[in-house]
């Protein structure tokens, strides 16, 4: 009888029995039926683990054998399987695996079809979370798409990270041919068995497919000597395969795979624990990863790997809490004479983190750790100590009145309780304190629904406040640590404080109830909650709930806004102005209402704002995005103005006017020229057409707007008013005045942004890179702090990120880069700006009105228009120089004036090309065209229409 075509090895599981049926039954349910399971128990198994497996071998004794691994290692127990095995290809499952459905098919078909003698797929693990699973990021790149290799050096990519640790099997000939074998000696045997087993065989095949799920979690501190040990074994291999410059990646995924993680858990870990891997850390990291590797990690991380390699445990606990609560200081950071800032044990290039920008911030806008290093409970009282971590260059004011309470805080909440800290001294590195109070009288909760409180220091000094949460490890507190509760609803509903620490590391107290009345009350009150009326009643209570949620739902406004709404007599002259969706009070619609106001124009206007008024005028009629009152006001309202779109589900009144300002030229392809829009069902694609229709006036600003925009949407030739953008007005009178009386004194925005007229103004204005969805923070492709510390003295970067985005900024000098993504006006930004980074935004069309300096920073171009598509080539066309790398770009700006010399006449022409529509009298014209029945005859102008 000829063998099956798998051999599927599977090592009892420390899970128990349910997770080694698991492990069989994936094997056994596999869509290839030619599969056995070998189960292989070591000569100790508990007797329940032997029973199980039995039981399993016994329900289907052709598929499922169970081997006698001996009392050795699970090397021992591996090899076992591998000698048992009888397949074609042979698989091992780890302690709990299981097996994708089709695993065994996917990676058969693709030995079969390739010849193969090694097979590999992805795997997922968990994460500790729960039963969630993740595959490691690392594996994407590597498994993208299905290839075979004809040797190991040609996908060395499998060795840098423990890729093959799982997810793979080899042909028994092969495994047979090279007597490959587990180290029985090495307890991390498996990250050295796939590297090894892929450098001896021959033909290598990757599948994309998933292979293995429920790998168990990391764990490098179990036995971080045998990680180290196998890690160094991998690295010969390497060398032994001529590729020793891939030692150095190596080296970097064992920080960043294995050691950082470690540290992260630290805190977690009780503190023997955490003592005795500190010791194992000293005695094995030295020399094991190459300095060159470290230093390439981010700061905090190779601050933490590089306190563990010392053994300090202290120190660990410290740069663990700093990765797990970014951007706090959780140690005495000091600023040396050079600037730099280093970690305490330096200076050490590990320990610099002044890229960290911590050294920018005045004491109370820093987050500091505040370690708390004691809590006794004493009956109704609790003592509490701890220590403030300060950097070198910064604290309290030393001559101001330093004082320190506790703050009970409820979770969820906004009701506090006050706690005076008895005792507080500074020092050079630090504030400690201690203090104690009666928890029981100073925390009054009514019981049931305010159970959690959180704990907090604020220090003041007379001027400035900080505030910090108590960090604490893990064991720090118990439940010895209880103290007695005295409710306002009495102590039925609970009779004890027990702290504990949060999964973010901070000391909270939490209201129990241990006693008998107070638990026989809470069981009471579960039954009266949970038996078969009350459950109804909570269902109904949701119920009513969801009605009320549909009833704010934007569909039901949506469909009550067209169905009722719309018959509303409309209401003469009100106007609704609406700019970028609601987010801000600028652009075209903001110059029209000045425009209005200026002119005295009887007109009833209102604005709408999506999350915020702050920005908006005092004066000014306000109404919420989507409330009741903005879908009444769109409904009565006489004209409509704004530059992005109305939601698209809204139809316009027929009494209405729509005047569709729009927010820019086009580069990257619109409308109906996308091909995400062309990819889009009928109805999604009529949906935009209706939306589009109700356009009465669309403004352009140059022929290339109507063969562009105009046909994009398709909008009839009567509708495009050919007057240029109001919001371009200023920037026309500001290049007047450029000509006319220089560039100084700056505009009073510089004032407010602390800009003195010394400084050159870079502005950086990056378009918008996502799709349909909500507002993502996302990193600048111009890394802001390089940026600073080549032009800081002598330039400050603003960042104006796109409306539909929010910037992530590094900490960079006071003074040298400022976020102005939540300034409401662009066009004052470009009035301030003295030259303009951007990459294909819209903006660039606008800026070079103002014929000042434009330099395009645009690293993934081709990728960018090959993916959006694009109206013109960017290169020939450029206002400016085009720069791919930084370096390029940061060249240009250190020899502005001369690079600027030979685009002066490209600028000039873009302008003429893009702009030729705006003269600056814009705003009058379009209000002498779409509110001209509202103006005084004598007072009415010709519009841009008639001047042409």
């Amino acid at each position: 009888m000829s063998g099956p075509d798998f051999s599927c090895v599977v090592i009892a599981p420390p899970g128990g029995p349910d997770a080694l049926r698991a492990s069989v039954e994936s094997v056994l349910e596999q869509s290839l039926r030619s599969v056995e399971a070998l189960v292989t128990l070591p000569a100790d198994a508990p007797e329940g683990l032997l029973a199980r497996a039995q039981a399993l071998a016994g329900r289907d004794p052709d598929r499922v054998r169970v081997i006698a691994g001996g009392a050795g290692s699970a090397a021992a127990l591996r090899n076992a399987g591998l000698d048992a095995a009888r397949g074609i290809y042979v698989l091992v499952l780890g302690e709990g695996e299981r097996l994708h459905p089709h695993a065994c098919r996917n990676l058969w078909e693709a030995g079969a079809r390739t010849g193969a003698d090694l097979v590999a797929g992805r795997w997922s693990r968990l994460t500790g979370e729960d039963a969630k699973e993740r595959e490691p990021s690392w594996q994407r790149p590597l498994f993208l798409r299905s290839r075979t290799v004809a040797r190991f050096t040609d996908a060395p990519e499998l060795a840098v990270h423990d890729s093959l640790v799982t997810g793979f099997c080899l042909r028994r000939q092969a495994l047979e041919r090279h007597r490959l074998r587990y180290d029985e000696d090495l307890t991390h045997s498996e990250i050295l068995f796939g590297p090894l087993a892929a450098a001896v065989v021959g033909r290598i095949a990757l599948v994309r497919r998933r292979i293995v799920n429920g790998r168990a979690v990391p764990d490098a501190g179990r036995d971080l000597a045998g990680l180290v040990e196998a890690h160094r074994r991998v690295c010969h291999v390497l060398v032994a395969q001529g590729l020793s410059e891939l030692r150095e990646e190596r080296d970097r995924a064992l920080l960043l795979d294995h050691l950082v993680p470690l540290v992260r858990d630290w805190p977690r870990l009780p503190a023997a624990e955490r003592g005795r891997i500190a010791t194992t850390a000293a005695r094995v990291l030295p020399e094991c990863v190459a300095e060159r590797a470290l230093v390439t990690l981010p700061p905090v991380e190779r601050v933490a790997v590089r306190l563990l390699e010392r053994g300090d445990a202290e120190g660990v606990l410290a740069a663990a809490y700093a990765l797990r609560r970014r951007g706090t200081v959780t140690a005495p950071l000091s600023v040396r004479d050079d600037g730099r800032v280093y970690w305490p044990g330096g200076p050490d290039p590990v320990l610099d983190v002044t890229e960290l920008g911590h050294q920018y911030r005045p004491f109370g806008e820093l987050k500091l750790m505040n370690r708390l290093t004691r809590y006794e409970a004493e009956g109704r009282w609790v003592l509490l100590a701890g220590r403030l971590v300060l950097p070198s260059h910064t604290g309290p004011d030393p001559d101001g009145p330093l004082t320190a309470h506790l703050e009970f805080r409820v979770r969820d909440g906004s009701r506090a309780f006050r706690a005076p800290v008895d005792v507080l001294w500074a020092d050079a590195t630090g504030i400690g304190w201690s203090t104690r109070a009666e928890l029981t009288r100073l925390l009054r909760a009514f019981g049931p629904r305010d159970t959690v409180w959180d704990v907090r220091m604020v220090v003041e000094d007379g001027r400035t406040r900080s505030v910090s949460d108590l960090f604490a490890a893990h064991d720090m507190v118990g439940p010895e640590h209880g103290s007695p509760a005295r409710p306002r609803l009495g102590r039925l509903t609970g009779d004890t404080w027990q702290p504990y620490i949060t999964l973010r590391d901070h000391l909270a107290l939490r209201l129990e109830a241990r006693r008998r009345p107070a638990r026989t009350a809470r069981r009471l009150v579960h039954y009266a909650t949970h038996f078969r009326p009350a459950r109804r009643a909570r269902l109904l209570v949701k119920a009513l709930g969801r009605r009320r949620d549909r009833l704010r739902a934007r569909g039901f406004k949506a469909s009550a806004y067209n169905n009722w709404l719309l018959r509303l007599p409309v209401r003469k002259g009100s106007v609704v102005f609406e700019s970028h969706m609601g987010t801000c009070y600028g652009d075209s619609p903001r110059a029209v209402h000045e425009e209005v106001r200026a002119r005295g124009l009887p007109l009833r206007c209102v604005w709408s704002y999506a999350d915020s008024p702050d920005g908006f005028p005092e004066d000014a009629r306000l109404v919420r995005r989507w409330s009741w009152r903005y879908l009444w006001a769109l409904a009565r309202a006489e004209y409509w103005v704004d530059n992005q779109g109305f939601p698209q589900n809204l139809d316009k009144p027929s009494g209405t006017t729509y005047l569709q300002t729009w927010h820019g030229s086009a580069y990257k392809r619109m409308g109906f020229d996308e091909t995400r829009v062309r990819l889009q069902n009928a109805p999604q694609r009529e949906r935009l057409q209706r939306a589009v229709h109700r356009f009465d006036h669309f403004l352009v600003r140059s022929e290339h707007d109507v063969a562009t925009l105009a046909r994009a949407y398709r909008l009839p030739d009567e509708t495009l008013l050919r007057t240029g953008y109001p919001r371009n007005d200023a920037l026309v009178a500001a290049r007047v005045r450029d000509e006319t009386e220089g560039r100084l004194p700056r505009p009073p925005l510089a004032a407010e942004l602390g800009l003195p007229d010394h400084r050159t103004v870079v502005l950086y204005a990056p378009t918008f890179r996502g799709g349909p969805g909500k507002r993502k923070r996302r990193r600048l492709l111009l890394d802001a702090a390089r940026f600073a510390e080549r032009f800081g003295d002598t330039c400050t970067l603003l960042v104006r990120a796109h409306y539909l985005e929010a910037a992530s900024l590094p900490a960079c000098p006071p003074g040298t880069v400022v976020d102005v993504s939540r300034h409401h006006d662009v066009s004052e930004l470009l009035a301030l700006a003295d030259v303009l980074v951007t990459d294909y935004s819209s903006i660039m069309f606008d800026y070079a009105l103002l014929d000042r300096p434009i330099v395009l920073f645009a690293p993934d171009l081709d990728e960018y228009a090959a993916e959006r598509g694009s109206y013109f080539d960017l290169r020939e066309k450029a206002p400016g120089p085009v720069t791919t790398t930084e370096e390029e770009l940061f060249g240009v700006l250190t020899r502005l004036k001369t690079a600027d010399v030979g685009h002066q006449e490209a600028r000039a022409a873009f302008a003429a090309e893009f702009g030729a529509y705006d003269r600056g009298d814009a705003a009058r014209a379009v209000v002498d065209t779409v509110f001209a029945r509202h103006l005084v005859p004598s007072r009415t102008a010709r519009t841009g229409e008639a001047r042409r």
